[in-house]
């Protein structure tokens, strides 16, 4: 097990190094800021597989919210947020749908290491990332029916911010 565990870690610092769909940090100096999200735009439904094999269509129906957190298997801001996402999914309400969307390639073995409590979904791709405004992660989005952004957070947060996005 612990040499296991010394492999998914050297894969995951590796994975560090490798391009990534969106960046952990911010923009660079002097950069333009990247469009983000903002309450009230509106989302698209999407179709994507999960890391189970099986695909999904997230279409944020009538009478429930869709929660969906964004990360990098190779992110340590969203290695931070992984054990907040787990914690508050235990405590989640009936009504609302949880999703965590990976937007790289995890590497062998990163699911043993890292046990994750909810579904995820790897990220669709590139147009998936432009339509969501996917520039940094980690990034929290609370969605009520119809694709409208109710809550969003980029970034890190705390577990009382993160309770605010799990609340019925």
């Amino acid at each position: 097990m612990n040499r296991l565990r010394q492999v998914a870690l050297a894969l995951l610092a590796a994975s560090l190094l490798s391009a990534r769909p969106v960046r952990a940090e911010g923009p660079a100096p002097g950069a333009t800021p990247p469009p983000q999200l903002a309450i009230g735009d509106v989302v698209p439904a999407f179709e994507a597989e999960g890391v189970d094999g099986t695909r999904r269509t997230i279409n944020f129906p009538k009478g429930n919210d869709t929660l969906l957190m964004f990360f990098l298997s190779g992110c340590p801001a969203c290695h931070k947020m992984l054990p907040l996402w787990n914690s508050a999914f235990a405590r989640r309400p009936a009504n609302l749908t949880v999703f965590g969307v990976l937007l790289d390639r995890e590497p062998p073995g990163w699911f043993m290491a890292t046990p994750l409590s909810f579904s995820v979904l790897r990220s669709p791709g590139g147009e998936f990332n432009k339509s969501y405004k996917l520039y940094r992660v980690p990034m929290t989005l609370r969605v009520k029916p119809g694709g409208i952004v109710r809550d969003i957070a980029v970034g890190p947060v705390d577990a009382i911010r993160l309770g605010e996005f799990f609340q019925p």
